[in-house]
């Protein structure tokens, strides 16, 4: 999708402080952090949020990609969470797991 801003940080289109990447999958810094640690694990291939993804190789692989950011990050605890459309927080409708890692997770947040 030409206007995702996800695409093209994905495809290098913009530039992002990519911390892991595999041929399918891009790891980057958020920009808005919600903790010390938060970055974005995204497919390559535009999936607007996760019912839309229908390749389950591909869902092994951003599983993966979390485990081997946070790997090399040196982050041993750490929270994901993948927010599927709107009402649940979806703000990019372009498929993402963020890793938030640096502090205390509560639940409920605040």
């Amino acid at each position: 999708m030409e206007e995702c801003i996800f695409c093209k940080i994905a495809n290098k289109a913009i530039p992002a402080k990519v911390v892991y990447e595999s041929e399918n999958v891009t790891a980057f810094r958020d920009i808005n952090p919600q903790a010390p640690v938060h970055i974005l694990v995204v497919p390559k291939k535009h999936y607007e949020s996760m019912n839309d993804l229908d390749d389950i190789l591909l869902a092994g692989e951003l599983l993966n990609a979390v485990k081997e950011t946070a790997k090399k990050l040196g982050i041993q605890e750490y929270r994901t969470v993948i927010n599927t459309g709107k009402s649940a927080g979806q703000e990019v409708f372009h498929l993402h797991i963020h890793i938030l890692a640096g502090r205390d997770m509560k639940w409920p947040p605040g």
